[in-house]
């Protein structure tokens, strides 16, 4: 199949389009663009300079892909955003490129970004990423592979979130959430594992269990962070969950939720 471009929609001949990519009435499409094999490109979407699209996307009505950074520190320094393949961008979400912090905002494959959803610049999401309606991250949040992010729910600038973790909706999120866990409440506390999510990933109920005891020490001991880690450090099989776990509260600059409501 060939790429067809409506008549109505705004291409610059630089711009660089792949194979069978499809463009959709009064879509504008930058110079400096790059769109992979068999994405298709909805109505009124605009893709900005710097905006880079991998393979087999979906791009929705009024989408606003690689605008420049609102950060008034930004002087028009050329930077991208990147999405990965197979990533579907729905309805009216903004996705905003890097600074020179970082020079890139990235997006990685099989993510679903919801209607309304909005991705600040240097932020990194990994795949799988799902991020509900009218949801927003500051800049250089960072989110991980597997996560799901409730509808209505901001997320501060440098805050984590750890792998198959799950964010309720409408959660202010101020600290680094880690991999594994349920989160809610406002403001945001570990209400207990994703059990659910780490079944349909393929963890084994052993995974889970020493997950789950790693978990109890953290946040059911009354020790504090660090006494559990050198507590976990010297008690549990150091498995990759484990070790993710640890490396992941070792690099917060944040800190990480508690298990109670404080008021931040």
């Amino acid at each position: 199949m060939s790429t067809t471009i409506h008549p109505t929609a705004v291409v610059s001949p630089r711009a660089r389009l792949g194979q069978s990519v499809s463009v959709g009435p009064y879509a504008v499409i930058e110079d400096d663009v790059t769109i992979g094999d068999g994405t298709t490109i909805g109505s009124h979407v605009l893709l900005a300079n710097g905006a880079r699209l991998g393979r087999d996307c979906r791009i929705h009505h009024g989408a606003a892909i690689g605008g420049p950074p609102q950060d008034l520190k930004y002087k028009g320094e050329p930077t991208t955003l990147n999405v990965g393949d197979r990533t579907t961008v729905r309805e009216f979400v903004t996705l905003n490129r890097g600074t020179t912090s970082s020079g890139t905002t990235t997006i990685g494959s099989d993510c679903l970004l919801m209607a309304y959803s909005h991705v600040a610049h240097d932020c990194r999401v990994g795949n799988n990423v799902i991020i509900a309606n009218c949801s927003a991250l500051a800049g250089h949040v960072t989110i991980q592979d597997w996560v799901i992010v409730g509808g209505l729910t901001p997320i501060h600038q440098f805050v984590r979130i750890g792998s198959y973790s799950m964010v309720g909706g409408g959660v202010r999120v101020a600290k680094d959430v880690p991999p594994y866990v349920l989160a809610s409440q406002s403001p945001v506390i570990f209400e207990g594992l994703n059990r659910v999510g780490l079944r349909r990933r393929g963890f084994t109920p052993a995974a889970i269990e020493l997950i789950d005891k790693a978990y109890r020490i953290l946040y059911r001991s009354n020790l504090n962070v660090s006494q559990a880690v050198d507590q976990i450090t010297r008690e549990l099989e150091h498995t990759p969950e484990i070790q993710a776990l640890l490396d992941f509260i070792a690099s917060s600059k944040r800190g990480i939720i508690s298990a109670h409501a404080t008021h931040t």
